[in-house]
Parts: structure tokens; C-alpha cells; sequence
């Protein structure tokens, strides 16, 4: 995988499994990306059925294809709960936004939508073809 810059569009969930009894969930995805991560906004009340329509930018470098997606249940008095977890893959291009299972102790337990655009970095090495090595030029213009 060349080197380059990794957009991430975070578009939603449904069906993740409601783990609060008294209210609805209120979750959030942790984006891991190698050593890089991010944290969505938390979907405070919505419950089983978030949206968040957040983009997300990983700069990527080396050998990474994948993007792990966690997903927690933002609580106040406690420790945040984990929901579940999915990896997305991804290659040069643009995928759209495309639903990926989410997993919690090998159970499928809810789908999470995310959509991906890997662009490589333009090659910045030196090209001799492009290079004008001097000399005399003559010019088109005409009086």
C-alpha cells in the first residue's frame, strides 16, 4: 500500500444492541488506523439507531489496509461500556459508504455503515523528462 491519506466517512449504525436498561445508549466509534485514532462525537440518546456523518482523515503510510472501528456506549457515572467492534478494508479509490458487521464476543450484534477514500500521495521523485536542462528555447510568439 503506497503511502498517502485515508478519508473516513462515519455514517451510522443500526440495529447495535442496547446495553443501558433505564435509557437508551449513547454511542461513539473509536477509529484506530495503525497508530493513529480518533473519536467520533458522542450520539447522545439515539440509541440503537446513531448517526453521526462525521469525516475522519488518517495519514497512511507503509503497509496498512485496514480500519478498526470501536464502538462504545458513552455512561456517566461508569466506565463506558464496549458495544462491538468491525474492520473495514480498504485499497486506492473510493468506496461508498458500505455496512460492516459489528462483533462482540464473536456475536453479530448490530451494523455500522462507514464509507473510505484512499488517495496515494503523488510521486515527488525526480523524472529527467520533466526537467528542462537549459539552453536556448526559441519562442513561438510572433510580432
Amino acid at each position: 500500500m503506497p503511502t498517502g491519506k485515508l478519508e473516513v466517512l462515519l455514517v451510522g449504525c443500526k440495529g447495535l444492541e442496547d446495553a443501558d436498561f433505564l435509557s437508551n445508549i449513547s454511542p461513539y466509534v473509536v477509529l484506530t488506523c495503525r497508530t493513529q485514532e480518533q473519536k467520533s462525537s458522542v450520539a447522545s440518546g439515539q440509541g440503537s439507531e446513531p448517526e453521526w456523518n462525521e469525516t475522519f482523515v488518517f495519514s497512511i503510510t507503509g503497509d496498512v489496509s485496514d480500519l478498526a472501528l470501536r464502538l462504545m456506549d458513552k455512561d456517566t457515572l461508569t466506565a463506558d461500556d464496549f458495544v462491538g467492534e468491525a474492520t473495514a478494508l480498504f485499497l486506492e479509490g473510493s468506496l461508498p459508504p458500505t455496512s460492516y458487521n459489528v462483533v462482540k464476543d464473536q456475536e453479530y450484534c448490530g451494523e455500522i455503515r462507514v464509507g473510505l477514500t484512499f488517495t496515494p500521495e503523488s510521486d515527488r521523485g525526480f523524472r529527467a523528462e520533466e526537467e528542462n536542462f537549459g539552453g536556448w528555447k526559441e519562442s513561438s510568439y510572433t510580432d
